[in-house]
């Protein structure tokens, strides 16, 4: 709760009030408050067509905005919802067509969850490993996927300053997986990289 609390101040403190570059269609869907999103699903025809879809870019004046800080509040909240627990979350999966994952530090102590505006991985590094993965926008299903354990990460943060960080192991793989979204990407079209790899039933878990 306090890691909890901590995230959401952090937040709160890099919002203004301005009204960033949100459509209304966007504004309608984050809301207000701290209530959790609905997650899209390639089971819902409609949902299927938005996530695949690639985002755009979220400006200064965007992460400074109070929708912004409602949308991270919200997907936050989504992403640790125990009934339908994640390790990472990316505004297209709750219909936001925008650059922006949260991703839990499994390499940081406490493991927060942080979030990355415009993520970008600049060096994909050795080794490479299959690994299971689940989706929380492909329900009930895990699939084994080829990713570096090690890539170098390119971002903005909170206060919009741009970062660069080499991540390794499991870690790593979340941000793979995430920012694929952003790209309309799933991480049942790289399946096909396994010549042993198949979907299976299985708990959702990422």
């Amino acid at each position: 709760m306090k890691l909890f609390l901590t995230i959401m101040m952090t937040i709160s403190l890099t919002m203004t009030g301005c009204q960033g570059s949100f459509t209304a269609a966007e504004r309608a869907i984050i809301g207000t408050g701290n209530d959790m999103m609905p997650v899209m699903s390639i089971e819902n025809k409609k949902d299927s067509l938005l996530i695949r879809k690639k985002s755009k870019p979220l400006t200064k004046k965007d992460v400074l905005s109070e929708e912004f800080a409602t949308l991270c509040r919200r997907m936050l909240k989504t992403v640790r919802n125990p009934e339908n627990e994640g390790v990472g979350i990316a505004a297209p999966q709750v219909g936001i067509l925008r650059r922006l994952v949260a991703v839990q530090r499994f390499d940081k102590e406490g493991e927060p969850f942080e979030f990355y505006i415009n993520p970008e991985i600049v060096e994909y590094g050795e080794p490479k490993e299959y690994g299971s993965e689940g989706c929380l926008s492909v329900p009930n299903h895990r699939g084994e996927v080829l990713r570096s354990q090690c890539i170098t990460l390119r971002y903005r943060d909170l206060q919009f300053k741009r970062q660069t960080e080499i991540i390794e192991d499991f870690t790593a793989v979340i941000f793979q997986h995430e920012i694929d979204h952003l790209d309309g990407i799933l991480y049942i079209d790289r399946i096909g990289d396994n010549p042993n790899g198949e979907l299976a039933e299985g708990t959702t878990g990422q």
